[in-house]
């Protein structure tokens, strides 16, 4: 069938994690870390990530939030103890008050409109804590999407694929005429496919190499892999 409907992910694909306050976190407790390190060890922590989320364990249970911050902190050196405790501690009331993900990635609004000008329904489907719409909305970037689903309020969250048939019947598509686009492959790819849906795994630092499942490394290459499927 023909595509008629791209639907993203929030965190790591619209929206980014704010790498600064994960680096101001850490300075503030001693630790003297450049954020591009920081944003690489990000990338390696996902797909570590992924193996523990592959059990079906919910991305949104505290101890996973605290896992993803380990492995981050594990990739640039910082030794876990009390210190590094204090640094997560921050980061996690940091995100408690303001959500971590709350960086609009600059190239969203280029890569959205193009999307729509080619006459595709957007969409986003978040585990999240409540805050998606609200962030995506002071991003500027809402009035792209046809809806926005946040796990927390519609009560099932990825890779469960009725989050996704919930998203296919607000626009009333079948699920072979929709694609998926986020970061983590037994989330954002597993779960779409499992819905009978196609999937793009965001992959920016070349990481995942055995999954089978195209990959982009941005947003735009993304957008260049959809586009091949509408010619």
């Amino acid at each position: 069938m023909a595509l008629k409907a791209v639907i993203f992910d929030a965190g790591n694909t619209v929206m980014l994690i704010n790498y600064g306050v994960v680096t101001e976190a850490l300075a503030a407790e001693g630790f003297d870390v450049e954020e591009t390190a920081v944003r690489e060890a990000e990338y390696r922590a996902r797909v570590r990530l992924d193996q523990i989320l592959a059990r079906r364990n919910s991305t949104e249970a505290p101890q996973i939030f605290q896992t993803y911050m380990r492995f981050v902190c594990e990739g640039i050196g910082v030794p876990w103890g009390v210190a590094a405790e204090q640094a997560l501690q921050r980061l996690a009331e940091y995100h408690r008050a303001h959500n971590l993900w709350n960086q609009p990635n600059p190239q969203a609004s280029a890569v959205l409109q193009t999307l729509h000008d080619c006459g595709l329904t957007l969409g986003m489907i978040s585990n999240s804590n409540g805050w998606v719409e609200r962030l995506v909305t002071e991003s500027g970037l809402r009035p792209y999407f046809h809806f926005v689903l946040d796990s927390r309020l519609v009560g099932v969250e990825k890779p469960d694929p009725r989050i996704f048939q919930i998203a296919l019947d607000r626009i009333g598509i079948g699920s072979d005429e929709a694609l998926y686009i986020g970061d983590l492959y037994s989330i954002d790819v597993a779960g779409p496919r499992a819905a009978g849906m196609r999937a793009i795994l965001l992959d920016p630092a070349g990481l995942w190499d055995q999954v089978d499942c195209p990959k982009a490394r941005d947003l735009s290459e993304a957008a260049d892999l959809v586009l091949m499927q509408l010619s």
